[in-house]
């Protein structure tokens, strides 16, 4: 993929007092791209997007927003994110077109620009017939739309959504899913949720967060099964620091699962780095007693690597 990054996390962390949500995790989200942000619950996704979103300041790393650095340029970064939390910030006294007017101000629109600004919004989102009513009189579906609207009001390049269809009806939820893909031919998206068939029907790339580590960052066609595995998970009964797996032939990444398990990333195309990783883990004494290809679905790797249940099953929608 060559469109430009987005979103860049590089190298993030942050404690809570002795308790340490995120670790070293690092990440890019492209224009055109809709990535799905997967975790248990405390796993870091509401540490992580509202470090991205610039509420909260990493102990470690850094974040940059369509090429501005967020803590040396804020202002700059976070006019180009648009963010709906998972309580959308409605005015339900206002009319839609009155919230979103008073949106558009907020994030620096110019007066002149606010009503076509407004009007784009209100189109994409599928608001055109509502503009005039109360909020507070729209089903959770619509008011779900509106959220979106104001997200999008100033044109950012990065759309930030989390838990975009909690507590709509089927049918709704299909409409928001066709919005999301919608909003990602043009933006950057990320899209954090419970709800895997979500990120089965609308994301093309998949992470999935636990304990504070990124564990996986995969294409959904290969989490679908339509590639090769690039990752594979690695027990050592005595194992090494990280940077030696690091440095073997053919090893792009090396994620630390738990004390004695790694999940080991091998770079496209590189031949036998699986086998030449095992026969160097038997001739350095490292104790190889498990490793594996990371190829099954969404639902067994989101098992797999986080030792839980599905967040939601599949849903009916």
């Amino acid at each position: 993929m060559d469109q430009e990054p987005l979103i860049v996390v590089e190298r993030v962390s942050r404690w809570y007092g002795s308790h340490l949500a995120l670790n070293d995790i690092s990440f890019t989200v492209r224009r055109g791209e809709v990535l799905g942000f997967l975790g248990p619950n405390g796993a870091g996704k509401t540490t992580t997007m509202q470090i991205v979103c610039g509420v909260l300041a990493p102990h470690g790393g850094r974040v940059t927003i369509a090429g501005r650095d967020l803590a040396a340029s804020p202002r700059e970064a976070k006019a180009n994110i648009g963010y709906l939390p998972e309580d959308p910030p409605l005015y339900l006294d206002l009319s839609v077109d009155q919230y979103l007017a008073f949106c558009a101000g907020l994030r620096g629109v110019p007066r002149r620009s606010r009503a076509s600004a407004v009007a784009n919004a209100k189109e994409r989102c599928g608001l055109g017939d509502v503009g005039r009513r109360l909020i507070g009189n729209l089903s959770r579906g619509y008011q779900q739309r509106v959220g979106i609207a104001q997200a999008i009001i100033h044109s950012p390049a990065v759309v930030i959504l989390d838990e975009p269809t909690v507590g709509l009806d089927p049918r709704q939820i299909v409409g928001i899913r066709e919005l999301i893909r919608e909003l990602g031919e043009d933006h950057g998206v990320m899209l954090s949720t419970h709800i895997l068939p979500e990120v089965q029907t609308t994301c093309d790339r998949v992470l999935i967060i636990n304990r504070g580590r990124l564990l996986v960052d995969e294409p959904m066609e290969t989490l679908r099964g339509g590639g090769p595995a690039r990752d594979w998970t690695v027990a050592l009964a005595s194992p090494p620091v990280p940077e030696e797996l690091e440095a073997l032939p053919g090893v792009a990444r090396v994620q630390v699962v738990d004390r004695n398990r790694f999940r080991v990333t091998f770079r496209k195309g590189a031949p036998d780095a699986a086998a030449g990783l095992a026969e160097h883990a038997v001739k350095a004494g490292w104790g190889l007693y498990e490793l594996v290809p990371d190829t099954g679905t969404l639902e067994e790797t989101f098992l797999r690597v986080t030792g839980s249940h599905v967040p939601v099953p599949a849903d009916a929608s």
